[in-house]
């Protein structure tokens, strides 16, 4: 049986996770708490060592992430819970962490769990996971993404990446290191976890870094440093160009 801990500062949503376990978990899952501040949820922590966690972004006595970097060993799984907030939102997808949206939709509230259920917790991956979502939720300049591949976790800088290349559903990550990190996402998604500042989409199937662009030439291609060439779509054309050159 799976020990979940719900937390969350308003009570109605702690019930609402509850009644949702309940319903759609009864025989998997047992609520071993639902607290709704950062000191009750260490001693609940503590007292139960949960498998799973629904954790709210903004708790009683300050935020999430305040919580879990006073974790040592994180060997559970996290379902964060947020309101419509989008700077929230922006941290979690850059740390490939999981989260749903206040009010619960059922349907989402089931998928989240079953992932959670089907994944074994890796505390150091986790711990990595958590660092790089704080550190944008609070505004650390270290710019960080993580990327999960089928058997490896990497958080990479931003500044390393040179360009991302899609085909279907799968991205390809290029780096300055020579690495070619593939992740299961399509470039929508990508493009949500990249800053808007630093990265440009010059094509249907690339986001380049303008940092390592040198220049445009007449051919219609981007030239990455030293020697790499990235097609820029006819539609795209006006925008790449100003958001690299101007």
């Amino acid at each position: 049986m799976i020990k979940a801990i719900i937390i969350d500062d308003e009570a109605n949503i702690r019930e609402d996770i509850h009644q949702k376990v309940e319903k759609y978990f009864a025989s998997q899952i047992e609520v071993a708490a639902k607290v709704g501040s950062i000191k009750e949820s260490l001693l609940a922590i503590d007292l139960h060592r949960p498998n799973l966690l629904f954790l709210d972004i903004e708790l009683e006595d300050g935020n999430s992430f305040d919580l879990l970097s006073q974790i040592a060993n994180k060997d559970f799984e996290i379902i964060f819970i947020t309101g419509y907030n989008q700077h929230a939102i922006k941290a979690i997808k850059v740390g490939a962490l999981d989260y749903l949206l206040k009010p619960i939709d059922d349907h989402e509230f089931v998928e989240a769990v079953k992932k959670a259920i089907d994944q074994t917790a890796q505390t150091e991956a986790l711990d990595k996971a958590i660092e790089v979502s704080a550190d944008h939720f609070k505004g650390t300049q270290k710019k960080r993404v993580i990327l999960r591949t089928a058997d490896t976790v990497y958080a990479v800088y931003e500044k390393d990446v040179l360009y991302c290349r899609s085909d279907g559903n799968y991205t390809t990550f290029y780096t300055i290191q020579g690495e070619r990190i593939v992740v299961s996402k399509p470039l929508k998604k990508i493009e949500e976890i990249l800053s808007d500042d630093a990265f440009v989409r010059c094509h249907q199937s690339y986001v380049v870094n303008k940092i390592h662009v040198t220049k445009y030439n007449k051919q219609g291609v981007l030239i990455i440093q030293p020697d790499i060439k990235v097609p820029v779509s006819s539609r795209r054309k006006d925008f790449t160009l100003t958001k690299i050159f101007k």
